[in-house]
Parts: structure tokens; sequence; C-alpha cells
């Protein structure tokens, strides 16, 4: 799926789609540090208005759009995510959008030739077959932002033969060696606190649920056309060794680094070169004590399990998944169910959906939208917030589990 051709320009001009979010903010950073490298031609923020305007006022952009009507002038073009994602003087596009947001632009900027520096992890989730198949047909690159994903890039270029086995690598998140009786009590907070990486919101909770590392696999299968069935996942909680290849005659190779997910953006954007940054973390192999690596629990965190077998099954199952995700995640950002509850609703949203096999963009997008009004309609009862807790009350907890219910 990703041509490691050579192509280097003088200076790229790059579209920020998700700009106002962790990865659109870390990429922003990199481009910053390389000013007669890369151009910021765009720039698509989210409901942060106050940060797009600063960033504006820094990279004077010639093209923006915003999720919400802006309350400041600005002299260029507003133009849709599409829009931009095709835009002729676009040469790179980075989707840092999160959720089914990226779906639409990252398709226009691939069937425009684009090379599109890909952090949404639902893109080809939902719809990694269009999607590839786009790349190819328009011969457009993707290139990974994701650290896993981008080591496993690395691994492969210059071999001539497909590995044997990919091995992604989890942190394990906050909660992984949390007693199971422990985790119906995990607060907004304690979830939002990742032990290694900076990243948004939904994907700080899809990493403590491991949803994350379900969907990258997903993502794993269509980057590198690799059966699901030699992709494992091993809990790596020092983050340093983020993907692991093994080829056939049983050499493996892997990349280690810092755990900052500027590297990987950096890569993609200087992508065939690496170029010096002295702002970024330098990993001191002699200061690691031990690497340690073991197999992942998947009884404890069933929203692992519910990614990968919605992958194996393929067709619209992915996407049923990404949409009850997103909708069961919101809720629990909201204070509305606990962090048991997520796997939950998105088990319902799978079990009642009737898949379809070799969909088309529009039943994809069919799917999402049934998937969202569905998870929406899985009501928990009987619960209290305390006013000034973000915890939930035990017996109240106790009683809307046991009530979970469907609404039909």
């Amino acid at each position: 799926m990703i041509n490691t051709s050579s192509f280097c320009e003088a200076k790229k001009k790059i579209a920020v789609l998700g700009s106002t979010g962790s990865i659109g903010q870390q990429a922003l950073d990199v481009i910053r540090a390389f000013p007669t490298r890369f151009q910021v031609i765009s720039l698509a923020g989210g409901r942060n208005l106050e940060l797009l305007e600063r960033q504006i006022r820094e990279f004077q952009p010639k093209m923006l759009y915003s999720s919400i009507k802006p309350n400041f002038t600005y002299k260029g073009k507003f133009l849709s995510l599409e829009e931009i994602a095709n835009h002729p003087r676009v040469d790179l596009v980075i989707i840092a959008t999160s959720g089914k947001a990226g779906l639409s632009p990252t398709l226009a900027a691939l069937k425009a030739g684009k090379i599109v520096a890909l952090a949404n992890k639902e893109v080809l989730a939902m719809a990694g077959e269009i999607v590839t198949r786009e790349a190819s047909l328009h011969q457009a690159q993707i290139l990974p932002i994701d650290s896993e994903h981008s080591a496993v890039w690395q691994c492969l270029l210059g071999e001539g033969s497909k590995p044997r086995r990919l091995f992604l690598t989890a942190s394990g998140g906050p909660f992984y060696n949390y007693p199971q009786s422990q985790l119906s009590q995990v607060t907004v907070e304690q979830a939002l606190h990742h032990p290694t990486w900076k990243m948004g919101r939904k994907v700080t909770v899809d990493s403590a649920t491991l949803m994350n590392k379900g969907l990258e696999v997903i993502e794993a299968h269509w980057l590198f056309t690799i059966p699901f069935e030699n992709i494992e996942i091993l809990v790596h909680p020092q983050s340093i060794v983020h993907s692991i290849v093994e080829f056939i005659d049983g050499l493996a190779k892997s990349v280690l680094s810092f755990p900052d997910m500027k590297l990987p953006i950096q890569y993609a954007l200087s992508y065939p070169e690496r170029l010096p940054n002295p702002e970024l973390p330098r990993l001191r192999v002699e200061q690691i004590q031990s690497l340690s690596f073991e197999p992942v629990d998947y009884g404890k965190f069933p929203c692992l399990k519910l990614a990968l077998d919605a992958g194996k099954q393929g067709g619209t199952y992915p996407t049923v998944l990404c949409a009850a995700d997103e909708v069961a995640v919101e809720l629990f950002l909201n204070h509305s169910i606990s962090f048991t509850d997520i796997p939950r609703i998105v088990q319902k949203t799978l079990e009642h959906h009737k898949n379809i096999a070799q969909p088309s963009l529009e039943e994809i997008l069919a799917s999402d939208a049934w998937a969202r009004k569905y998870a929406e309609r899985v009501s928990l009862v009987s619960y209290e917030v305390y006013p000034k807790r973000s915890s939930f009350c035990h017996c109240e907890e106790r009683k809307r589990r046991s009530n979970l219910r469907v609404i039909r």
C-alpha cells in the first residue's frame, strides 16, 4: 500500500486538517521547526476558535475551515474539508481529525493524487478497502503517523518480501493492572491520564479501553496487506519498541524511540529524508534498564476483542464498531455512562447490525448513521453523578449496570 519510491521537494505545501487537536498541534510544532522546508497553506480546526485564530496569525494560511462559525476576520478562502484536501496548491494533507470526519477529505485527497499523512484510525477501519483502492487507482500515497504503523513502515523499507508476522506494541494504558472489579469505578479524569502518550480525549479513552489497539490492527491489515492472523499485540509498558516485524527467515526488525508523536509526524512530512531536529527527544539507549513484553489480556478489555472480531468479519462491521464506539466514548466523557459501559454499547450495536459484505461508500455511510442512532438508543437508567465528584455512586452504578437495555 505504501510506495517507498523517493520524492523530495524544497518546500512542501501542507494542509493540516484537525489543526487544533493534539496531533494537529504537534504537527505544527514540527512544521514550525523547518520554515524553509514546509509551508502551511491551509488550516482546518474544530471548536477551539481561540487557538485556531492564533494559528492563523502565525502561519497565514491561504485556505481555512472551521467546524463552527469563527468570531474573527480572515482574509483567505473558507473552503470545505474536501475542497482543501484536493486543492491543486496542496502537496500533502495531514488527516488529524477524529472519527468519521476524516473519511471524506481522505478520499478527496487520494482521488486528487495527494500525499496523505494519516493519523485518523477510523478512516481505514471504516472503509479500508475503498480507501486503499482509491490510493492505488490514483497513485497516491498514504503515510502513517501512528507510531506503531510508522515503525512497521520503516522496518519494511528496502525489503523485497512480505513479513511473516507483525507485532504491534501497546503500553496497556492506565488500567492494565487494575483488577476487573475496579474498572467500573474508573473516572473520566483517570481515563484521560495516559501514562505515556499525549493524545486527544477520544483517542486517550480508546487507549484506556484498548479499542485503539484493535483499530490499529485493522489499519495495519489494510496498510500493509497483512492477514489478521499474522498480526499480534504485545503489552510493552515502556513504549520504547513501537513495532516488531518478523520475516520468513526468522529475523526480526524493530524501531525504538522515545515515545513522542512528533517523531512519526516528522518522518511522514520529510520522507524519504530524515531531518535533524534538536527539539525532539533523544532515546538514551545506555539508560534503558529493561524492555518487557507480555501477551495481552483480552478478557479484561472486551473492546479489543470486539475490534478484532469486527475487522476479521469485515464488511460494514468495522464501520459500525467505529460509530458505536464514538457515541459511547462521548457519553462517557459527558459522565453519562461508566467506563465499562463503553464495550456494552458497542457490543449491543454490533449484535443488532445486519452486515453488508462488500459495501459501497454509500452503504458504509448509511451503516455509520444507523450505528450512531442505535448506540444512542442504548440506555443506561437510574444513574447518579455526585455534584462534586467524577466517579459514580457505587450503589447506583450497580443498579444501572443491571438495567442496561435497548429502547426500541
